[in-house]
């Protein structure tokens, strides 16, 4: 584990404005141009410098007058003024000038973190904008205690470089070094981070580096070389990683990795669409942003569709060197098995036990078998080599839950017993559970797809969200599909946390707690080694059995309609010899939402679906939990 460093080591960056005690430094790439100025204001009086030219297309001038809070733009040669691509914040927009951040202001209060590096931490992914009522970054400190007392171990923040508009998802940010500046300034963004672990919470910060969004992306302008000229991705263009002039891009996005880490302490990052960068270089862009990360103590997180163990950091050696990847295959199976859901991808999945029992003992569905939606090309590679906590799974997250049609949660599709079982079998699997914002208590808010582009490109967003569902099928009218330019489509999807009052509410939020109780408990270290732990299936019945020095675990899960077993278990399913298996956790218990009494929590004769957590102890220690 390595120490957080202080801002002041940063070493991240290429270009951008520096400030320091004596001044500010400039510096930008823009190989093409003849000459290259910056025009400094401050109070209303604006200066210009004159660039001078360094080696490898780089420009740069030191400002001995310059300040924190000075505003700047740069001149090409034709006189156009520009936005710093690298800039550290944007407090008119992306289209307005550019600020110079000092990164040292800040006064950290919690100097003794050290990064915990990837262990398998329990995930709690939010929206800063729509997590709270203010959406600020210093609303989403109050909310902080709730996560910690929830059991989550680190708090994932959905992207913050910022964006036309002032609501977004964050994947269509443009100035990847700017914290948006609708949820607030960047030492608030440093507070927020530093009151997490104040709180022992990890932050994990998604970034994306396959694409940018559509208005504000201002790199075309510096230089062509940053994108690829006949290649793009289902998104945008695509970035120039492996053709000519493709260094400096490679820098100017691990530096963005780096600076992250570097000026802000994030302990880790989550890499949204890997899949979708294109490298044929050697190494790989994602090895490289790997070991800037790691040689800071940090950790990595990718969003990957192929299900390639070489994006990860191997045991054997080798591989890209990512920590953990998103495994999406088991929230697939789970929908398909409580909603019967065959839409597009979920075609793939039959969410039967056995496939599910498939995937659990795995981690991914898809192991290098046919796949239907890639026209029955192989998908995967085999994975039992991988530790658990390279997988992160999901029952919801906000890309299954907002590119539906209505934005709605998996609680709001499912019965509430449904949902109950399948948080248990999400909690205490052996895989690193993500819980999205308001799903620890059934939220009856949706997590709809809202944006703020206005004009023609707003205009052609909102009709491409019509079309993108009739081809689907799904016949919406224009009022029943909520506009994602509508303000009222983002102050919709809200939560409402004075929801965890209600009695059904504060239910489910018990279930979660007590569950991530249990997993803090029992879940960790050895544990969680694959030769710790086995996957069974009895009919419509999961079974995972945890077998270490500490004791022995059990967890039954079912989404049929049969219920559980009365009787004898299966023999590989017996407890030890002299021992019996005790219900310490019940989906059905009356504290979390349930009818069962106490006799059935004791013996499991309970109608499905529905999931219990037992634990050997000696016979004559056995009673029930309720």
């Amino acid at each position: 584990m390595n120490r957080v460093k202080d801002s002041s080591d940063a070493v991240t960056d290429a270009a951008g404005a520096r400030v320091s005690a004596t001044g500010v430094s400039y510096r930008v790439w823009a190989p093409d141009q003849a000459e290259m100025s910056v025009l400094v204001e401050r109070d209303t009086v604006t200066r210009p410098l004159r660039l001078v030219r360094e080696e490898h297309g780089y420009w740069s001038v030191f400002d001995a007058t310059g300040r924190a809070g000075d505003l700047y733009r740069f001149r090409r040669s034709d006189g156009r003024l520009l936005p710093d691509v690298a800039s550290r914040f944007q407090p008119k927009g992306v289209h307005g000038p550019s600020e110079c951040i000092d990164a040292t202001g800040y006064r950290w209060r919690c100097g003794s973190w050290i990064r915990p590096g990837w262990t398998g931490q329990t995930i709690y992914e939010v929206h800063l904008g729509a997590l709270t009522a203010a959406g600020t970054y210093h609303a989403a400190i109050e909310k902080l205690d709730q996560v910690r007392d929830l059991g989550a171990e680190a708090i994932e923040i959905m992207p913050l470089a910022d964006f036309a508009g002032d609501r977004n998802w964050g994947y269509d940010g443009v100035a990847l070094y700017a914290p948006a500046r609708c949820y607030g300034r960047p030492d608030e963004l440093r507070a927020l981070v530093d009151a997490a672990h104040d709180r022992g919470l990890a932050v994990i910060l998604d970034v994306v580096y396959n694409h940018l969004g559509p208005a504000g992306n201002y790199l075309p302008d510096y230089s062509a070389d940053y994108f690829r000229a006949n290649e793009a991705t289902p998104w945008g263009r695509a970035f120039n990683l492996d053709g000519p002039r493709s260094r400096p891009v490679r820098d100017f996005l691990i530096g963005n990795a780096a600076y992250w880490l570097d000026e802000f302490r994030f302990d880790g990052l989550r890499l949204d669409a890997t899949h979708a960068i294109p490298d044929r270089s050697s190494p790989h862009l994602l090895e490289e942003i790997a070991a800037a990360v790691h040689l800071r103590g940090g950790f990595l997180i990718a969003e990957d569709e192929r299900n390639h163990a070489e994006i990860l950091r191997l045991p054997e050696g080798g591989g890209f060197g990512l920590d953990a990847v998103w495994a999406d295959d088991f929230h697939h199976q789970i929908r398909v098995a409580l909603t019967g859901t065959r839409d597009a991808y979920f075609a793939a999945y039959r969410g039967t036990s056995a496939e599910l029992a498939s995937t659990l003992a795995h981690g991914w569905t898809y192991r290098g078998q046919s796949y239907g939606p890639w026209a029955g090309r192989a998908r995967g590679s085999p994975c039992d080599h991988l530790p658990p906590g390279a997988f992160v799974v999901c029952i919801e997250n906000h890309d299954q839950i907002g590119n539906r049609a209505k934005g709605e949660r998996l609680e709001h599709l499912v019965t509430p017993r449904q949902f109950r079982a399948a948080s248990m079998l999400l909690c205490l699997s052996p895989y690193a559970p993500l819980i999205f914002m308001g799903q620890e208590w059934a939220a009856s808010t949706p997590f709809l797809f809202f944006t703020d582009h206005g004009g023609e490109l707003g205009s052609q967003i909102s009709a491409g969200r019509q079309r993108e569902f009739a081809q689907h099928g799904l016949q919406w009218s224009g009022m029943d599909l909520p506009d994602p330019e509508a303000p009222a489509t983002f102050t919709n999807s809200k939560l409402r946390w004075e929801e965890r009052a209600d009695k059904m509410h504060g239910a489910t939020l018990a279930l979660y707690r007590e569950c991530l109780q249990q997993r803090h408990l029992w879940l960790h270290g050895p544990t969680l080694q694959r030769e710790h732990w086995r996957v069974d299936r009895m009919g419509e019945f999961i079974a995972i059995r945890y077998q270490t020095v500490e004791g022995e675990r059990l967890l039954l899960a079912t989404f049929g309609p049969k219920g559980f077993p009365a009787g004898a278990l299966p023999k590989n399913l017996e407890p030890p010899s002299g021992q019996v298996w005790r219900v310490v956790l019940h989906s059905e218990a009356a504290r979390f939402g349930g009818n069962a009494d106490s006799g059935a929590l004791d013996d499991w004769k309970i109608a499905g679906p529905g999931a219990v957590w037992l634990e050997a102890v000696e016979e004559e220690n056995h009673h029930a939990v309720t």
